[in-house]
């Protein structure tokens, strides 16, 4: 997990005197809830054999861990003026160089064919647009952050911004 060079440590989230500039968290879609239903709803064909009130029951246990272990999973992207936290990374905005968003094709593409295998990800599959963050720190061999936002343009000027 890529952390910035510095001896002094960014703490995992902002601390209550700074200034959030920009925060987005990254919740599935409604249809990544939809699916976790179908799957939950699943149990009840499983259990329904044994008795109709234990596949409701089952159906309603596998929903609930689905829904904690998608809750418990959702990213959250913070910018202050001294720091990014993007999921489990943290980085002094001093190591921040050029910031692009990317939409459709474009985004595609940053996620694809134009992936470095040294990036940090943290994309999520049901939000398209992507954020590719340049990291400008000598000692850290990451070329850049790739992140998923449904707001890119805002993180970008959020970032741009000094």
């Amino acid at each position: 997990m890529p952390e910035s060079s510095s001896t002094a440590p960014v703490p995992e989230t902002p601390s209550a005197v700074t200034t959030v500039i920009f925060r987005e968290r990254l919740w599935p879609n409604v249809g990544v809830w939809v699916i976790a239903a179908g799957i939950a709803g699943a149990g009840i064909l499983v259990f329904a054999p044994i008795s109709m009130p234990a596949g409701y029951t089952a159906a309603g246990v596998l929903f609930a861990v689905m829904a904690v272990l998608l809750v418990l999973s959702t990213p959250t992207i913070i910018v202050t003026a001294d720091s990014l936290t993007v999921g489990r990374a943290t980085i002094e905005r001093r190591f921040i160089g050029a910031v692009q968003p990317f939409r459709g094709k474009e985004a595609t593409a940053e996620r694809g064919t134009r992936l470095n295998g040294l990036a940090y990800l943290c994309i999520r599959g049901w939000i398209d647009p992507v954020v590719r963050i340049e990291i400008t720190d000598p000692s850290d061999r990451t070329p850049y952050w790739l992140a998923s936002s449904r707001r890119p343009e805002e993180l970008a000027a959020a970032l741009s911004s000094s």
